[in-house]
């Protein structure tokens, strides 16, 4: 069995090893020279892809949960939609969750996954209490905020051993719906004066049509929205859709983007509207199509997410959204976020400012324009998301990190750099 991401793209063969024990996964240390951890494949680059691979999905047991306190313990192969399966009739809900429920817990600290409140509730390592993480000597260590490992290991990429287990603390509810409000702007200008209308509510997400032309460009609609208070945790998820056969590269194009992103824009109400909503609908909107990577052909897509400091946001956008509606390379799911100040994690990704993150199908030419787009978020003083990368070169990625150096020096001196690594890793020299 070979796995790859979820972009498809690099495609390569692996060993995969998956284990249920902790003598297992030591056994297993001592007899391969070097591999990645892989939660459940929805990394979209080559983070988690190797010539050896230990699949940590498999370890997926809950070990505690205290419904008074709202701390939960598990295994590091527990899905965050088993988490909420669980806890969303109690009254919890996890404090930060990205755009999808199908990650691993061990998943989302590695990314240090971040969500529609980060400038509310910041990453995913804000809600960690503590993790238990295997080093490459078979070592378990018992890391809390503060320690040098738990600063390196959250947003770390799997590069500095391997999670086991979380104790994590979780949000208090009185509903399984979302009160949302919906914006619809006409321009760039109109939406970064609704994100600061509504910076105030806790959490915001905005699709962004990013083939719009002249006076249209950054046209979106905006989703803000807080939890209702209405008793209601009944919570139960809908069978989905699933793509059943993976598309032709070309039903992807120009024209079918375009198409989608008006009737998807033209299907919103004019100025200002309310509805409720259900958590799924609300957070994970795209886990309601089973397989819907296969939308993109058989050579796969990259996605492209980049953040700008919140003073050079507007006009680093503008030129990008520029570049890409030039290119003719659009991206049906363009997602716009606001985000809060920074954490001290050697490779955390958010930055106060603005993210937008493109899907973009492998094809020619592809790279060179994301090569150009690089140059711009550089100009800009913003960098890229390794947990959604593929492709960016070493010096690309460095000028955006200002702690690598600290990182690579503490993987080479805890011997990390010997036993854990990826094709990402490797191409860009972490």
């Amino acid at each position: 069995m070979s796995l790859q991401s979820w972009g498809m793209y690099p495609k390569i063969e692996n060993k995969v090893f998956s284990f249920r024990s902790k003598d297992s996964l030591r056994e297993y240390m001592k007899e391969t020279a070097e591999f990645i951890s892989y939660g459940n494949g929805r990394s979209y680059g080559d983070s988690a892809l190797n010539d050896n691979i230990l699949y940590t999905k498999t370890y997926d047991n809950f070990l505690d949960f205290d419904e008074n306190t709202g701390i939960l313990n598990a295994q590091a192969g527990v899905l965050l939609s088993d988490i909420l399966d669980a806890v969303v009739k109690k009254g919890w809900f996890l404090k930060v969750t990205p755009g999808t429920k199908l990650i691993t817990l061990g998943g989302a600290i590695a990314s240090d996954v971040h969500g529609k409140n980060h400038h509310m509730e910041g990453c995913f390592s804000q809600c960690v209490e503590e993790f238990s993480i295997m080093l490459h000597d078979g070592l378990i260590k018992t890391c809390k905020k503060g320690d040098e490992l738990f600063l390196a290991t959250c947003g770390g990429m799997g590069l500095t051993g391997v999670i086991l287990s979380a104790k994590i603390s979780l949000k208090k509810i009185n509903s399984a719906y979302i009160n949302q409000t919906t914006i619809k702007t006409k321009n760039l200008k109109e939406t970064f004066e609704a994100f600061e209308k509504y910076k105030d509510m806790p959490y915001s997400v905005a699709w962004i049509d990013c083939l719009a032309q002249n006076e249209e460009i950054g046209k979106c609609l905006l989703m803000v929205g807080d939890f209702a208070n209405d008793a209601n945790l009944e919570y139960k998820s809908k069978k989905k859709l699933t793509i059943p056969f993976t598309f032709p590269s070309f039903t992807l194009n120009n024209l079918s983007v375009r198409a989608f992103n008006y009737l998807y824009y033209a299907k919103a109400k004019e100025g200002i509207s309310k509805q409720k909503v259900t958590i799924d609908a609300f957070f994970y909107p795209l886990d309601a199509i089973g397989e819907w990577n296969k939308i993109y052909g058989k050579n796969g897509f990259t996605q492209y997410q980049f953040i700008l400091p919140k003073e050079a946001s507007y006009a680093g956008l503008m030129e990008i959204l520029q570049k890409i509606s030039q290119s003719g390379k659009g991206s049906f799911l363009a997602v716009l976020k606001l985000y809060g100040k920074t954490n001290d994690n050697y490779l955390s990704f958010p930055m106060e400012g603005y993210s937008l993150a493109l899907d973009f199908k492998i094809e020619d030419g592809i790279f060179e324009l994301l090569d150009s787009l690089d140059t711009v978020v550089l100009k800009y003083g913003g960098r890229i998301y390794l947990t959604k990368d593929a492709r960016v070169h070493k010096e690309t990625f460095e000028q955006g990190y200002p702690m690598i150096e600290k990182f690579r020096a503490f993987r080479k001196e805890h011997k990390m750099d010997e036993k854990f690594n990826s094709l990402q890793s490797k191409r860009v020299k972490i």
